[in-house]
């Protein structure tokens, strides 16, 4: 054969590894493709797939779950997985239109918010409609993975005594926050166990450990909306009320709009950041659940005067 020929056999053969490269979900590791779109879920499913599968989460760290978008690419991903895992609930508002082509394309799907015992929103505008930040409440994670568990056990090709073993792990792991998370909000007296935030994200919480939803900058449960000057002021009256010492701002959100509400009405409130709707990169303050509920509760307890 001549150099011509081979070097044109050799170009076909790289031509035909990236074609089989890019045909579809689980080409090029071999290993089942599970797309995941809110980063809190995609920390704990990584937890619980370990090395059985590979996971792709479609939203970036401190972003916003409810307007994040994805690439063409990633919609191409999402219609081909093993197992597409969402929360549900309504959260993924920018991505919703993907989630139901997915479905219409029987793509086995996971939806985290079906397999909890839900609660409505308890006031604002969203007032009775379903609460999709469950993730505040630890037992409520808890029932999502022992839900994932046999989820990803049936998946082709995965190990699924692997999988239970990570699960019993990850549960010990959430066995511990919520005794932690338990004992740090049962050192704040009653009356100051009282929560301001930019959009209302912590009724699961507040329902769990006795906290009292003062109210919300944004008066709905998406960050999409925006308060009017009565919502504003219904709040100050609100917070004036409860004798509030703190307001809580998301990190995945400006915190403008609860400063200016701070120092317009002269309330002598401290703002305090959160990680509430999304994880942060690497070492910046909540790169796992784990981590971000810690931080949360140490930040709480803090500003409340535990």
């Amino acid at each position: 054969m001549t150099r011509r020929a081979l070097a044109l056999l050799a170009a076909l053969i790289a031509f035909g590894a990236v074609l089989t490269g890019c045909s579809g979900a689980g080409a090029t590791s071999g290993r089942p493709q599970i797309v995941v779109t809110t980063n809190i879920l995609g920390d704990v499913v990584s937890r619980l797939a370990g090395e059985q599968a590979d996971v792709m989460t479609l939203m970036k760290p401190d972003a916003d779950p409810h307007s994040f978008e994805i690439s063409a690419q990633q919609a191409d991903r999402l219609a081909q997985a093993d197992l597409l895992v969402s929360n549900g609930l309504g959260l993924e508002e920018g991505l919703q239109q993907h989630l139901d082509r997915a479905a219409e394309a029987r793509v086995r799907m996971f939806v985290a918010g079906d397999r909890i015992d839900v609660l409505p929103y308890a006031d604002g505008d969203a007032r009775g409609a379903p609460d999709p930040h469950f993730w505040t409440d630890p037992a409520r994670m808890r029932d999502v993975v022992d839900a994932l568990e046999p989820a990803l056990a049936g998946i082709d090709g995965v190990d699924a005594a692997a999988i239970r073993a990570n699960a019993d792990a990850y549960r010990a792991d959430l066995a511990a926050l919520d005794a932690e998370m338990t004992a740090a909000f049962a050192a704040i007296p009653v009356e100051k166990r009282a929560l301001v935030t930019n959009h209302h994200v912590f009724g699961y919480l507040a329902d769990r450990f006795g906290f009292r939803m003062v109210g919300a900058v944004i008066p709905g449960g998406t960050t999409l909306a925006a308060p009017s000057a009565a919502d504003l002021r219904n709040l100050v009256t609100a917070i004036e009320e409860a004798g509030v010492r703190a307001v809580f701002a998301e990190s995945s959100q400006p915190d403008r709009l609860v400063r200016v509400l701070a120092e317009e009405a002269d309330l002598r409130v401290e703002v305090v950041e959160l990680y509430t709707e999304s994880l942060t990169a690497p070492g910046k303050g909540a790169d796992s659940y784990l981590t971000m509920m810690r931080a949360n509760t140490a930040r709480i307890a803090h500003g409340l005067g535990a």
